[in-house]
């Protein structure tokens, strides 16, 4: 079991993230074993044949990656954001700086105590992770990172409404609030404590965590990694079609629209789902809206559009 010790202070200054440095390591179980991940198969399935093309050298570095002792990471390779929105190159970065006594210690933490071949420097690795990116992850990342986005939003409103004793409840059907500490069982035999005091508490969505996993090298900074809202939406090849005959009342356009807003969702995020410029999505908001069957309220610079009611009775 891992348990967070928090604060009142801890609560107030519990900070969501997401990464696309660790959806990238973290993929990696996905490729090594597909069947724990079968929300991903399609993805999967064309990231093999695209595997070829990085050389024998990047595979073996990747491969090592995924330590002995319970398929673990090494920490170096998955840095810990220090912004909730950041940048694959400077997440990278990060990677290429590590000291290498540190880079050699995380690769012994998770392979039981044995350096595993090949023993790569952190540049290595960071260029080996740069170039699978590029092949498996970036072509797909506006999708991912709207399916994030979403759940952090959903996350921190479920935060405002009911408290972050609920919130931090929903994260996992095995984590619990419990006497002033967060409790996680990650199904392992993993016992792990620690006192937050004062550092923070960084909530991290994901979308190839198999379960809430949490870094538990001494040093590291408390985070908790948990599997993302939506996933099985990644995939889909097309947004569900609307009924004909929702269709032929309000349009298949903004049939298509209402049926997508299963959350509170910014223009932005629903021209990236539905493929359509946020120009004719916006027109198509404000019809909704002005039929009542959306409303509409502003979260910092976005607004947030989501069905009423009447919009779900309609529907």
């Amino acid at each position: 079991m891992i348990s967070y010790r928090l604060d009142v202070d801890d609560l107030s200054d519990m900070r969501f993230a997401y990464s696309p440095l660790f959806e990238t390591a973290a993929s990696l179980w996905a490729l090594r074993w597909p069947e724990l991940f079968v929300l991903h198969l399609p993805w999967i399935q064309r990231t093999r044949a695209r595997m070829a093309r990085l050389g024998p050298a990047d595979i073996a570095v990747l491969h090592g990656l995924i330590g002995t002792k319970r398929g673990w990471l090494p920490d170096f390779a998955t840095p810990r954001p220090s912004t909730p929105l950041p940048d694959i190159a400077a997440e990278l970065a990060v990677v290429a700086a590590t000291d290498p006594e540190k880079a050699a210690a995380d690769r012994l933490a998770v392979n039981d105590g044995r350096q595993p071949p090949p023993d790569d420097e952190p540049s290595a690795v960071a260029r080996a992770l740069e170039r699978y990116w590029q092949s498996a992850i970036a072509p797909h990342w506006p999708r991912m990172r709207a399916v994030l986005e979403s759940d952090m939003r959903y996350r921190a409103n479920l935060m405002g409404r009911e408290g972050a004793a609920a919130m931090l409840g929903g994260l996992d059907h095995r984590a619990h609030w419990r006497t002033g500490s967060f409790h996680v069982h990650p199904g392992s035999g993993l016992h792990y404590d620690v006192d937050v005091s004062g550092r923070g508490l960084w909530l991290i969505p994901s979308l190839f965590v198999p379960q809430t996993v949490s870094p538990v090298g001494t040093g590291e900074l408390p985070a908790i990694f948990y599997k993302a809202r939506g996933i099985g939406t990644l995939w889909e090849s097309e947004p569900a079609r609307p009924g004909r005959a929702l269709a032929d009342l309000i349009g298949a356009a903004r049939a298509r629209v209402l049926r997508a807003l299963d959350g509170p969702e910014s223009t932005t995020d629903l021209s990236r789902r539905l493929r359509v410029t946020p120009s004719a999505v916006s027109q198509h908001l404000a019809v909704l809206h002005r039929s009542g069957l959306v409303a509409k309220t502003r979260a910092g610079r976005s607004v947030l559009y989501a069905r009423t009611p009447l919009g779900d009775e309609l529907l």
